[in-house]
């Protein structure tokens, strides 16, 4: 019987073109080594800087799963501001913030706000995520 499964895993990887292709050499934690297309690997795996050590996520890595503010939709609900940001992935975020009074009500402190909100879910989420792709899911 075949079933779905999801993997996370850590890599080391550099550009390397094979048979005028453009691809990624990509290197596991055991050592294998194998070869992937660009496309296919980029859609798998988030950079984490060239200086990294690979421990830690960064503010860029942050700024980068927020492909752009155009997919940050906020709507008024009385003295609420809610937002819903899409991520890089799809995912979405729903974020409120709101005021004393509907009088004080202003859509860019608010989305300014949930869209903070969101950034430290992401710090939370790109962490759990980390940790998984490290330490596998049973650790």
């Amino acid at each position: 019987m075949t079933q779905f499964y999801i993997g996370v895993k850590q890599v080391v990887a550099w550009p390397e073109d094979r048979d005028g292709k453009a691809g990624y050499a990509v290197k596991y934690p055991d050592g294998y080594t194998s070869w992937s297309p660009k496309d296919v690997f980029e859609a798998a795996y988030i950079p984490m800087g060239e200086n990294s050590d690979g421990t830690r996520i960064t503010q860029e890595m942050v700024d980068n799963f927020i492909p752009g503010h155009l997919l940050l939709e906020t709507v008024r609900m009385g003295n609420h501001a809610v937002s819903r940001i899409v991520l890089r992935n799809g995912f979405s975020l729903v974020e409120e913030s709101a005021c004393v009074s509907a009088e004080n009500y202003d859509e860019e402190v608010g989305r300014a706000i949930n869209l903070a909100k969101a950034e430290n879910k992401i710090w939370y989420l790109l962490g759990f995520l980390l940790a998984t792709a490290r330490n596998g899911i049973s650790g």
